[in-house]
């Protein structure tokens, strides 16, 4: 929540002040591209880039690290599930942000500009930002709602045993429980006590959105 929610404000921000039309969709065409590519095949990239003699893991070496498989140290795990999550999802959920920066009403810009907000950084500030808080909010509740659903995939298809106490999550506790130990009441109990929480969190983050911000999603 604290890196990957920014992260497509702060790129939708920074693509929205480009001015050359066919730079700004090449780079907007490769932040896009990672979000359409299978999962199994990301953790195959992932993999192989954090491997031994991957490229990641030969900078690391570079700078004085380690020279182990990456994914074979627990310090190391979340820096790498974060970073990857970041890269594969920030292309695409800019899209939203995108599309609310281009409703902003242009006349905006020119009032601010006649009373002294020039530059880039101030536009933005007094501006965008105020004008698209709304649409942030209403993705900060959802994204709190679905703060424990973590992606059981990802962490399935990356994990061993070396890292399984800091890569095990709630979701892939699940899945070993009811379908690799067929104990499927103790399974579902978790999932519900899981998707208990995650509605608890969606109500109290709506409620503290309606009194800051008063954009709430009832």
């Amino acid at each position: 929540l604290v890196f990957n929610f920014p992260a497509p404000i702060i790129l939708a921000l920074l693509l929205n002040e480009v001015r050359h039309a066919r730079y700004k969709r090449v780079v907007q065409t490769i932040t896009y591209m990672p979000y359409f590519i299978s999962m199994v095949v990301i953790c195959g990239i992932i993999r192989d880039f954090v491997a031994a003699d991957g490229p990641i893991s030969l900078l690391v070496q570079f700078f004085g690290g380690t020279d182990k498989n990456l994914l074979t140290i627990p310090s190391a795990y979340r820096p790498i599930y974060i970073a990857s999550d970041t890269w594969q999802y920030i292309g695409f959920s800019s899209i939203i942000y995108l599309a609310a920066i281009a409703g902003v009403d242009m006349e905006l810009y020119e009032a601010g500009a006649i009373d002294g907000i020039t530059t880039r950084l101030q536009r933005i500030r007094y501006i965008t930002l105020p004008s698209i808080l709304p649409t942030i909010a209403i993705l900060f509740i959802l994204q709190i709602g679905n703060l424990m659903n973590v992606g059981n995939e990802k962490t399935i298809l990356l994990y061993n045993d070396q890292i399984m106490e800091t890569s095990d999550i709630i979701a892939s506790f699940v899945y070993r429980k009811g379908l690799l130990e067929a104990n499927y009441s103790y399974a579902a109990a978790v999932g519900l006590f899981n998707s208990v929480i995650n509605c608890v969190l969606l109500v109290l983050a709506n409620m503290f959105s309606a009194r800051t911000t008063d954009s709430s999603l009832w």
